[in-house]
């Protein structure tokens, strides 16, 4: 094995020492840049990660809300041990027609509920908000 290198290695340095000491190989699609790293650049510790929130901070139950035609519904999922307060938001598309906004309703530690609104017409959007107690 020992051998094995001994002999490539013979064989790959008179190639390499075969390059004209004053001129420059021609660029082509081969040719590739050295790569130069200051070592100045390389920060000694690795970047600061963001602190995993604790477990008071985590709050907001999860809510899909699905629009069907004028009508509006979220359903609500509390996967938090504090209570959260959620409340529809219901825009709609038509200037004459009547925005809502539903009453806050509490979903407690594992709680689940839904939430209902409607357009007399097209709904342009819909959206739940939470807020603690």
């Amino acid at each position: 094995m020992l051998v094995t290198s001994v002999i490539l290695t013979g064989l790959l340095v008179p190639g390499a020492a075969a390059q004209p000491v004053g001129e420059e190989s021609a660029p082509g699609p081969d040719a590739v840049a050295p790569a130069v790293v200051e070592l100045s650049d390389i920060p000694a510790e690795p970047p600061v990660q963001p602190a995993r929130p604790t477990r008071s901070e985590l709050f907001g139950a999860d809510c899909d809300t699905v629009i069907h035609g004028s009508q509006v519904s979220a359903y609500c999922h509390n996967a938090y041990p504090e209570t959260d307060l959620v409340r529809l938001h219901v825009e709609c598309d038509r200037w004459w027609d009547v925005d809502g906004d539903g009453v806050a309703v509490a979903v407690g530690p594992a709680g689940r509920t839904e939430l209902v609104g409607r357009c007399w017409k097209e709904v342009r959007s819909a959206w739940v908000s939470h807020r603690r107690p």
